[in-house]
């Protein structure tokens, strides 16, 4: 099979798609892949790209904003287009079945090149089409996705371009792909009018860090450094004193900055982002509620659930339905 080379590489003829979306992908997933490829048809004046929205039952696909992506078909209306695109979100472990799997291990061999948006990488992943490849997803999965996948090289880059694989972090770093896909086929000067028509700020440099800053718009860029530094860091959290070392001002100057820039101080700044971290756990993975608690700080389950209650008023075991964890 080709690599993406022959894909990301100046070409006249029309690049065919196919997207197979998930139940529960967001529709800004699906637009950031879609839109961008509308846009440089639209500049280029003929068709450099097309593309079909299929699913894994052939039938319309819900969304996570509730509404319903008509879709041409099943996997079998895949057939014919140079590349697939694995558009997934939420709960890919329920929405993915053995036989969807099964069909794209039977179909990969078709394209030029298979590739995965958010968690559509997972989805590849499960499939052992991922294996000796780099790959990246989306930043809140990827400590999970390198411990379940040790075949392949997991990095935490925005879009990643492995051979005849490609991978992208989210939405935005989607259309980051898309971007870099048409500047590679039909120039810098349509991807950059593209960009334009979205009034998008186009970096697409697959290696930049999908979290630049937690708050890109502060007005002090130590604070937005501080909360990247601290989200770095929620298994063993830092001491306030380190934190504010590394941004060499004082505690008091650390403090100030918190309560001018988020009306509340460094140390209850810290403990929202392990608290929110643990209920992203507790929603998106079966992670026991013990493991959990560790991986966001806690010395002990106890700590972490009550922490837990008073941040938003029911314990980590009822916020998971009454599920043992």
């Amino acid at each position: 099979m080709a690599n993406t080379e022959s894909l990301f590489a100046p070409s006249s003829q029309p690049l065919d798609i196919a997207v197979l979306v998930l139940p529960r992908a967001s529709i800004l997933e699906v637009a950031s892949v879609l839109d961008p490829l509308r846009s440089a048809n639209r500049h280029l004046g003929r068709e450099g790209f097309r593309w079909r929205v299929i699913s894994p039952d052939g039938a319309a696909v819900p969304l996570t904003c509730g509404i319903e992506l008509p879709a041409r078909g099943g996997l079998a209306a895949a057939e014919g287009a140079d590349v697939l695109i694995v558009v997934a979100g939420y709960a890919q472990a329920e929405v993915v079945t053995r036989g969807l799997l099964a069909g794209l291990r039977r179909a990969a061999g078709r394209f030029r090149a298979i590739g995965g948006v958010d968690a559509g990488p997972w989805v590849l992943a499960r499939a052992g089409l991922l294996d000796g490849h780099r790959a990246t997803v989306h930043w809140e999965d990827l400590e999970d996705f390198a411990a379940a996948f040790p075949t392949v090289e997991v990095v935490p880059d925005r879009f990643v371009l492995s051979r005849n694989r490609f991978t992208a972090g989210g939405a935005v770093p989607a259309a980051d792909l898309m971007l870099h896909l048409i500047g590679t086929r039909c120039g810098a000067g349509v991807a950059g009018r593209v960009a334009d028509s979205f009034l998008y700020d186009a970096r697409a440099d697959g290696t930049r860090p999908q979290r630049p800053g937690l708050l890109p718009g502060a007005r002090d860029p130590r604070l937005s450094a501080a909360l990247t530094l601290m989200s770095q860091h929620l298994e063993d959290p830092l001491p306030l004193a380190a934190v504010a070392r590394a941004q060499r001002i004082g505690a008091r100057r650390l403090e100030q900055l918190f309560r001018d820039g988020l009306g509340q101080g460094p140390g209850a700044a810290y403990l929202e982002l392990r608290l929110q971290a643990a209920r992203r756990m507790m929603a998106d993975t079966r992670h026991p509620i013990q493991e959990i608690a560790l991986r966001c700080g806690f010395a002990d389950r106890s700590s972490f659930s009550r922490a837990f209650r008073r941040r938003f008023g029911a314990s980590p075991r009822q916020a998971r339905g009454g599920r043992p964890g």
